[in-house]
């Protein structure tokens, strides 16, 4: 039997890496690095499988909030940039043979007709429990559930089956 398909939201900044930027990448495809949080750390590299769903989260704008949905096409393998000298995410105490951080590969799967602001979301009394609405919570990788994630799809005005063309 499968695993069963599980829903995450990562959050990047919409200068240094957009959903736009995502798009555009080679088969809309990227690995998702920089993360610097053991917690963070630890979703992408135990928990977040192939064919599961994410929220695309564009924070340190006005307002923040979810522009699209992505998905895992490769689970977590290790971070290039923390061996990297000229990278911004290089970590010297990082050893190649026991890796500290870990990267996943999303593939955008389609963008929000709307755009869902945090505003939106905290207003929305069927997300009150979702992570990104709770204070202090800051985590750039953060599990959803799936009646979470299709409020949102559904407030930004679409559903996952029109986003995959069905």
């Amino acid at each position: 039997m499968p695993p069963k398909k599980r829903y995450w939201l990562v959050k990047s900044e919409p200068d240094e890496f957009s959903y736009e930027d995502l798009e555009r990448a080679p088969e809309r495809t990227t690995h998702w690095d920089g993360v610097r949080n053991y917690q963070a750390r630890n979703m992408l590299r135990d928990d977040m499988k192939v064919g599961d769903l994410v929220l695309y989260y564009h924070s340190n704008t006005k307002p923040p909030g979810v522009v699209g949905v992505a998905e895992v096409v490769r689970e977590g393998y290790p971070d290039p940039t923390q061996f990297d000298p000229k990278d911004s995410h290089h970590d010297p105490k990082s050893d190649p043979d026991d890796p500290r951080w870990f990267v996943v590969d999303l593939r955008a799967v389609g963008e929000l007709p709307d755009y869902v602001s945090i505003q939106d979301l905290k207003a929305n009394a069927k997300l009150d429990a979702m992570a990104v609405v709770q204070r202090g919570q800051r985590l750039s990788v953060q599990s959803v559930t799936s009646a979470e994630f299709r409020e949102v799809l559904r407030m930004g005005g679409t559903s996952l089956k029109a986003l995959q063309g069905a």
